[in-house]
């Protein structure tokens, strides 16, 4: 179908364009917002509880559940033996995550058996009766011991371009090194939970807390033996998500409905925090080597990458988030010669999976780690070197994977963030300032970033929607598209609201549903909008259609002299209120509800060759932090912060600032106070929030300035000209770590590049502080000279 043009102009919108508050910002401060949790219980239901392994390797030399299943109130007990079609994989996409172990444990936390038992407490008690006897198998627990020992779970990639080698040894300068990126937990205020009501002839209902229903479907179905069509799966939303619930609510839906299955009783699974860090993935973390040819001036003339992430036991989303964190290594950047060689490691820890920004965030830290080396090489500012890298509009704006950059406003991003956070000035003013303080020290440091928008998996780049349109003028609405906080809904509903002229409020958005709009794709990739949005308003333009044509024949008016605004229909320059021409169509048997569909177009790239087109559009933005640094402990305050964000032409401007400011919040965590540590044993230690910290509000920006940078507008067609917002802020933070860096710079007058791995938690930046004073030759340690 060939979607019309708006019928209005951007003066005659009554909600897109304006910052209409979240649809359910007052039921989440108010606690009224219902969630899987909050539903009320339908009668006999039973609780879950899934007994982890406690090894991170071995063999199950015995499973007993015969005390388990003795235990009072159990009603049921599953293992891998136990599944009623011998189907015990749930692996998106590649095979290698059993429902539950079978002969071997591969993380210390893998799930092994459930119990379904009147209360949670009984199910817990139960499970911790059985019998569970390993044979302890050697574990590889680390990137290095991984690769020391080829061990993968998935082949190696490597993207090339040009010769690296020979660019780099024929550049004047040349720098070399390796950095450690560390993992993050999603830590989403709403834990995993699933409650399975079985129904009718088998069938089955999931109430799941995921970002990607039809998937939970298909897994559903697939382990109990029913088609896709008798499982439905519902979610109205999510207490956040992050990437945490694409794949790992899997798990969670899977075992409850096995349990219902079993039982004929409903059973709702929610872990406690500490059982639901433990068994599900992180964002992986990674170790990269770079080496850099460059000139005098800075610019870049080759670069060689190996990038490694810790995949876990099974390839999960491995693949994908590799990927994305290839063609995110160039960053903002225009590389000549390039040659990133990517390695998917198996450890025998809980498989890693999706995170805001997919491996986008990892690879841009290589890159901008490589700029940072390079500008202290050379004596340069950093800002310096990374605006003389920038990819250019006529010319250097091939990525490596050969995607031209076509909408390039990187520069005039850069520029103006540099003029409105006056980084010039700070900066002369915070090197006069380190000059003097000898114990406390000030770093400033300005980054940006380039985002590609699209699932690298093209096949998910569709959507459907589902509109009705009720004769009292009010409508209802069904997306693929999931709510877990980012606003989503709200944004679709201002976009079909104004296709008709209408308020905000008089869209209802219902929960997304499998039974209404199929084969749907996970929310992710930062592309919910612009792909709901874009399947809802075709929806609504398909009844727009038929209500015109319908008025036109009715009142014999020409199509073009009718116009949909103000809750109003003006037919010939007479108005009538919306409600009463639908009355008006419905009693002429006019069809009044519709689909939509949408399929991204122009994306597609390919996987064996890792070229072609992966994006439909980047999303550009820049930030400048400012951070002080105490050299005595290691501890540092973010002082300022200036943020400017491209979202083209802003849907809502109020959600969108939500996600900038919360992205950058959340990045910043990954980058300083968020470790993850795993013992000797592979047992997850930080696995509650008394051992794993995420940012407080003592943590925010003294000083912090966001913009939206106005005057950008998307040259794709995409939803109203916006841009996507979800993952691109989450990047910004980067800046917060090279403001650390920098701070530890000053410590050596500038002299030497020091050594920071992230996270940039107050023990390594001490750390990365003693030991460039020793490279510096003061082999006294500054806190022991304050002494």
């Amino acid at each position: 179908m060939t979607v019309p043009r708006t019928s209005g102009s951007e003066d005659m919108l009554r909600a897109v364009r304006r910052p209409v508050p979240h649809d359910s910002a007052e039921k989440h401060v108010s606690g009224e917002a219902i969630y899987i949790d909050d539903i009320p219980e339908p009668r006999a239901l039973l609780h879950a509880y899934i007994r982890s392994s406690d090894i991170a390797h071995g063999r199950i030399k015995k499973l007993d559940l015969a005390p388990t299943r003795a235990q009072p109130g159990v009603a049921a007990a599953l293992a891998a033996a136990d599944l009623p079609t011998g189907h015990n994989d749930i692996g998106p996409g590649f095979a290698g995550d059993p429902v539950f172990a079978e002969q071997i444990v591969e993380y210390a936390g893998q799930s092994v058996f459930a119990v379904a038992a009147e209360t949670r407490e009984q199910a817990r008690a139960a499970a911790m009766q059985a019998v569970v006897e390993y044979e302890e198998l050697p574990a590889i627990l680390t990137i290095e011991e991984a690769l020391a020992q080829d061990a993968q779970v998935l082949p190696t990639v490597t993207l090339m371009r040009g010769d690296a080698d020979k660019s780099i040894a024929k550049a004047p300068r040349r720098i070399s090194g390796r950095l450690a990126i560390g993992g993050q937990d999603h830590f989403y205020l709403e834990g995993q939970i699933a409650m399975a009501v079985p129904g009718e002839d088998g069938d089955m209902l999931v109430y799941s807390s995921t970002q990607h229903p039809s998937e939970i479907q298909h897994h559903v179905a697939h382990i109990l033996g029913l088609d896709a069509n008798g499982v439905t799966v519902e979610t109205r939303r999510m207490g956040g998500g992050f990437g945490g619930k694409e794949t790992q609510g899997a798990l969670f839906a899977v075992v409850a409905a096995l349990l219902a299955q079993k039982t004929g009783r409903p059973v709702k699974l929610r872990p406690d925090r500490d059982d639901d860090m433990i068994l599900t993935g992180k964002r992986h973390d990674f170790i990269a080597d770079y080496v850099v040819g460059f000139d005098e001036e800075g610019r870049i003339h080759g670069v060689d990458f190996m990038l490694a992430s810790r995949c876990g036991m099974s390839p999960d989303l491995s693949g994908p988030v590799n990927d994305r964190a290839i063609f995110h290594a160039d960053n903002a950047y225009f590389l000549p010669h390039v040659r990133i060689v990517s390695h998917r490691s198996k450890t025998h820890t809980v498989s890693n999976t999706a995170f805001r920004g997919f491996g986008g965030p990892q690879g841009m830290m290589v890159i901008e780690y490589a700029i940072d080396e390079i500008a202290r090489t050379l004596g340069i500012d950093p800002l310096t070197v990374r605006k003389r890298n920038l990819y250019g509009k006529r010319d250097r704006n091939v990525t490596p994977y050969t995607m031209k950059v076509e909408d390039n406003i990187l520069a005039k991003i850069i520029g103006e963030l540099e003029r409105t956070s006056e980084y010039w000035q700070r900066r002369k003013a915070i090197t006069a300032w380190n000059a003097t303080s000898p114990f406390l020290k000030r770093g400033l440091a300005l980054t940006p970033v380039k985002f590609g928008i699209a699932f690298t998996a093209t096949h998910f780049n569709q959507a459907g929607a589902l509109l009705l349109v009720y004769t009292d003028g009010s409508l209802k609405l069904n997306h693929g598209g999931t709510e877990m906080g980012q606003g989503l809904n709200t944004k679709v509903a201002q976009i079909v609201a104004d296709e008709f002229g209408l308020d905000f409020e008089d869209v209802k958005i219902t929960p997304t549903t499998t039974g209404k709009v199929p084969n749907t794709s996970a929310t992710a990739a930062s592309s919910g909008t612009d792909l709901n949005g874009r399947a809802s308003l075709i929806a609504a333009r398909t009844i727009k259609e038929r209500l015109i044509k319908f008025a036109a024949a009715h009142f014999h008016v020409a199509p073009g002299k009718i116009v949909f605004a103000n809750r109003e229909v003006s037919i010939g320059g007479e108005k009538m209120a919306f409600v009463e021409l639908v009355n008006l169509a419905y009693k002429a048997r006019v069809s009044l509800s519709a689909t939509g569909y949408f399929a991204t177009p122009k994306v597609a790239y390919d996987p064996t060759t890792m070229r072609g087109r992966p994006f439909l559009y980047f999303a550009y933005g820049a930030a400048a932090s400012e951070v002080l640094v105490d050299t005595l402990t290691g501890e540092y305050k973010v002082e300022r912060v200036d943020l400017l964000h491209d979202v083209g032409k802003s849907i809502n401007p109020a959600i969108d600032m939500g996600q900038i400011e919360g992205g950058f919040i959340q990045g910043m965590g990954w980058l300083t106070s968020e470790e993850l540590y795993w013992d000797a044993k592979g047992r997850l230690q930080t696995h509650a929030p008394s051992t794993y910290k995420i940012p407080a509000c003592s943590d925010l920006p003294r000083q912090f300035n966001a913009r939206i940078a106005d005057w950008s507008r998307n040259r794709e067609d995409v939803v109203y000209r916006s841009k996507a917002v979800g993952e691109p802020p989450l990047m910004l933070a980067i800046s917060v770590f090279h403001a650390i860096k920098d701070a530890i710079a000053a410590v050596g007058q500038y002299q030497i590049s020091p050594q920071l791995d992230a996270p940039a938690t107050p023990e390594r930046v001490l750390n990365a502080i003693d030991a460039l004073r020793l490279r510096l030759g003061d082999h006294l340690p500054a806190r022991e000279a304050a002494e």
